[in-house]
């Protein structure tokens, strides 16, 4: 059974205040979350998790992190900004990138951040735009060698990112001829996989790969970043990943592969957005239409676009009525929103406990990948955000979008002016 981290007491409240639909976050379980992490990677010490901005932008929620000890990763120049915004500085922010345009590598220069390269022809690229640090990262692409938990990624032969093993060798040579002294290896092969073994078999292969790569080149191997992939049980009946299980699997591969090769010195990095923040955060909506005709539909105030991963995906994300989230299922429903798009469905043939018109239906696990990944089709406004602090107080950290911000890059039509 998957439980909602609110009570429906409690929404019905928030409510009152802000209007569905919302998505709500618990700094408790992010902290909680954030320390089990560490506690998993106590063994290297220099471990540090990159949190990936892209899983979730919100500044209250990153500077969270930032308070947990935590580096963010970025891929864009706002991201960029954003981080700076929230005290990240220097190496406290990865760079990972890909089609990067000069002015988002400028900007990352500039900021001192670690650069993880994408391509070889991204040495040169660097170079004409701000010279060769002497502190780098690659990202490695194996090919289709590795399989493990790709549903989404894919084959990583088919995957755009990353260097080749061949062009992997020949750019650190390349680089240290520009004058890099010290290197750290990365790679994204899989993304929400709930499989215990993708974490370990991904940290053997990056070993493996630096201590050939030290032994050939003689190159400073000082990081290995295993990036992120780990999923978590969006099904009430899915396995959860036992991370300090994980941790404990990658530490036995150190020990067996980079110690007695002399790189022991080695710290570890991630990037687990989805598993740190997907169970921190639901999305919160009303049902405002009931339509039977071949099916019988639950019409939401939310739609694809504060939600995206059902439509894009066909992902699933449990859902509850707020207050029957233990009563048994009685009806199937497809759980729909108001796009003119048929896969604007949150569920489908989905059974539920007894819900009808003004119930508040909680959409799980949306903390990652949910908020981040909003857009405007059909002029829809992206929602709220809202935060749920360890002392219990609902504070809200992003208002809802109006017709007033969807209007105002048309600002250079001086004859536009809309009234609402």
């Amino acid at each position: 059974m998957k439980l909602p981290f609110v009570s429906k007491t409690e929404l019905e409240r928030l409510c009152k205040e802000v209007p569905t639909p919302f998505h709500l976050y618990d700094e408790t379980i992010i902290r909680q979350r954030a320390r089990q992490l560490k506690t998993a990677f106590d063994w290297n010490p220099g471990f540090r998790e990159y949190f990936a901005v892209k899983a979730n932008p919100n500044p209250v929620v990153l500077k969270i992190l930032i308070d947990e000890g935590f580096g963010l990763d970025c891929s864009s120049y706002t991201e960029l900004l954003t981080a700076g915004s929230v005290g990240a500085k220097g190496h406290d922010i990865m760079f990972s990138s890909n089609v990067t345009p000069a002015a988002d590598m400028r900007l990352a220069m500039a900021m001192d951040s670690l650069i993880n390269l994408d391509d070889i022809s991204h040495i040169d690229f660097l170079d004409r735009l701000s010279g060769i640090p002497r502190t780098i990262s690659l990202r490695f692409n194996p090919g289709n060698d590795f399989t493990i938990g790709n549903s989404i990624m894919s084959r990583p032969g088919d995957a755009k990112y990353g260097f080749t093993r061949p062009q992997l060798t020949r750019g650190i040579r390349e680089l240290q001829t520009r004058g890099t002294e010290r290197f750290s290896l990365h790679a994204f092969l899989s993304s929400n996989t709930t499989e215990a073994d993708y974490y370990p078999a991904l940290a053997e292969l990056l070993f493996r790969t630096a201590v050939e790569i030290h032994r050939k080149t003689g190159a400073d191997i000082f990081g290995i970043n295993l990036s992120g992939g780990i999923g978590v049980s969006y099904r009430p009946d899915d396995p959860e990943i036992d991370i300090e299980a994980v941790g404990q699997a990658i530490q036995k591969s150190f020990k067996a592969i980079m110690v007695p090769a002399g790189l022991e010195h080695v710290v570890i990095h991630t990037e687990l957005g989805r598993w740190l923040l997907a169970p921190a955060g639901c999305l919160v909506s009303r049902v405002i239409h009931e339509k039977h005709i071949y099916k019988d539909y639950l019409g939401l105030d939310a739609c694809a676009a504060d939600l995206m991963r059902p439509a894009m995906y066909g992902a699933y994300h449990h859902i509850t009525v707020a207050g029957r989230e233990e009563d048994a299922a009685c009806r199937t429903w497809d759980v729909t929103g108001g796009l003119c798009e048929n896969n604007d469905k949150f569920a489908i043939d989905r059974p539920l406990p007894e819900v009808g018109i003004g119930d508040l239906l909680v959409i799980h696990d949306t903390g990652a990948h949910g908020h981040a990944m909003g857009y405007n089709y059909n002029g829809k406004l992206r929602s709220a955000e809202v935060l749920r602090t360890e002392s219990g107080e609902f504070r809200l950290i992003r208002r809802a979008e109006t017709p007033a911000d969807y209007f105002a890059t048309l600002d250079v039509l001086e004859d536009f002016r809309p009234s609402f």
